[in-house]
């Protein structure tokens, strides 16, 4: 059985736990060659997303309903996050390391992501979204409190077109894990 401990003494490591639905939910530890991050200096917000921001259209909350959000990140076709993951990010939740960062709307979550932190680093894992850019805003939100967190790495694990836009990139996992060393250090 997953547990939180060992999650966080994985992410030390630099390698993340991801349930495989095709292999009746097994957990594997996987260590990319090349890793997703967000430097919060080069964080970049779309015009018209910022414009989407600043219209306010949801109330942005964190740790409101960190189970709703991992269930709803969870509520794919195909998704690595079985019943025992997410029993363990729960886990670190009621520890305080796991954070959700959520958008609210008519009382309603529509949007969300949720991580995990340790010293200066949040490693992301999931999002989702019910109504249109509610998941980008939440990204927004989860950058504007790195920056008053004074977090340095922001590990989104594997690159997508998606966070492309807001200035993810990848970096070779030696860089990472250097990178890892430095923000767990702090």
């Amino acid at each position: 059985m997953l547990t939180a401990h060992q999650i966080i003494e994985g992410y030390l490591q630099g390698v993340f736990p991801m349930a495989e639905p095709d292999d009746d939910n097994t957990i594997y530890w996987y260590q990319p060659t090349k890793r997703g991050v967000i430097l919060p200096e080069e964080f970049h917000v779309p015009k018209n997303l910022k414009k989407e921001y600043q219209k306010q259209a949801f109330e942005l909350k964190i740790d409101c309903d960190f189970t709703a959000t991992i269930k709803a990140c969870s509520e794919r076709e195909e998704t690595w996050i079985s019943d025992e993951i997410m029993d363990a990010y729960i886990g670190l939740h009621q520890m305080g390391f796991a954070h959700s960062f959520e958008a609210w709307q008519n009382k309603q979550l529509v949007g969300g992501l949720y991580g995990v932190r340790i010293g200066k680093i949040f490693f992301g894992e999931s999002m989702f979204h019910r109504v249109t850019n509610a998941s980008k805003i939440v990204l927004v939100y989860l950058m504007e409190w790195v920056a008053k967190e004074n977090i340095q790495l922001v590990d989104c694990q594997f690159i997508t077109d998606h966070l492309k836009q807001f200035g993810a990139k990848e970096i070779p996992q030696k860089q990472y894990l250097t990178l890892l060393k430095k923000a767990i250090a702090q």
